[in-house]
């Protein structure tokens, strides 16, 4: 059709600026788009524990495959939920993300009667990062040599010895209570604001024994600590000649967990679907292997879908055992 009029001529020269201009807008908006600036990631617990140690080896791939800054910021409190609020009610852009243990999906809507924020509501699964071991270890001054010795020890001694974990519910404590009720013990808890301080005082002996995620492995190595059994279902890679709890008589122990990335609900399934392709791959670079492994884990690439169904089985079997031990949040 040919336009000949001026006016008309003018109006179809406007309704072209207009839909270039509109086009060019919604392309800039687009998940295509992202990312064009740097992304923050929230680490729900204190500076040198496990998820803070993770966050940090992943975040330095990740940065350099999506051409933008990663930048780690810790958000510690409440067992994870004062980070996981922060991310929740972050915008569902793709830029605020979280790196926690999957306790505060999985555990913490079991130990408080109320929460600020509904994990499964309002976050989405990312991708998962490991899957983090935690070793029975005890302060040198503990007059046991092995797991069996320990337990009888404990047994002997109600009360009297005191373990430390990052807080109430979380992976290391909801071990200790496992075997505390599989062997009928009782050893008094004191709960900290993360791995990291807990470690602090085992190793200055204000605690006797703690199951450590990993920091404290060096100190193991070096001697300031004993490592008697690992709350896995396998003996660990690293130490092959430390049994496991199953093995030392207390069947089905497992007391795993799977720290990972969520993002907020909302977030453009693309870019959740970049985000765990790329963070899979940094997964598999020797360098965050390595650092994996550092702390006893064990690398973890899988979907989002996955990582989301791993979190409800953990969901399931923490729950029963914290009604059955009436555990409450800090």
């Amino acid at each position: 059709m040919k336009l000949s009029h001026p006016l008309t001529r003018r109006a179809a020269g406007l309704a072209l600026a207009w839909l270039t201009c509109w086009t060019g807008t919604a392309l800039a908006q687009a998940p295509s788009a992202w990312p064009t600036k740097p992304l923050r990631v929230v680490v729900n617990f204190p500076p040198g524990g496990a998820a803070d140690q993770l966050a940090r080896a992943i975040g330095l791939p990740l940065s350099e495959a999506l051409g933008q800054p990663v930048v780690i910021e810790n958000r510690a409190g409440a067992n994870g939920n004062i980070g996981g609020e922060l991310v929740a009610k972050s915008p569902a852009d793709g830029y605020t993300l979280l790196m926690s243990s999957g306790g505060m999906v999985s555990i913490n809507p079991h130990l408080y009667a109320k929460m600020p924020f509904d994990p499964v509501r309002d976050l989405v699964p990312v991708a998962a990062a490991a899957r983090v071991l935690v070793f029975l270890e005890v302060h040198p001054s503990v007059p046991v040599k092995n797991v069996q010795e320990f337990l009888a020890y404990l047994k002997a001694n109600p009360g009297k010895l005191s373990f430390g974990s990052p807080g109430n519910g979380s992976s290391p404590h909801l071990a200790a209570e496992m075997m505390k009720a599989q062997t009928d013990t009782f050893a008094v808890h004191v709960p900290y604001r993360g791995a990291a301080p807990a470690m602090q005082d085992l190793l200055g002996h204000q605690l006797d024994f703690m199951f450590d995620p990993g920091i404290g492995l060096q100190q193991v190595r070096n001697g300031k600590l004993r490592m008697l059994a690992v709350g896995s279902p396998k003996r660990s890679p690293l130490f092959p000649d430390v049994p496991t709890l199953d093995e030392a008589g207390l069947k089905g122990f497992d007391a795993d967990s799977w720290f990972g990335f969520y993002a907020p609900a909302g977030t453009p399934a693309e870019v959740v679907a970049r985000l765990n392709q790329e963070i899979n791959k940094a997964l598999g670079t020797p360098a965050v292997r390595e650092r994996i492994q550092a702390i006893g884990g064990i690398s973890a690439p899988m979907t989002a879908a996955d990582f989301g169904a791993r979190a409800k089985l953990d969901s399931d079997r923490f729950g029963a055992l914290i009604r059955s031990r009436n555990i409450r949040g800090d």
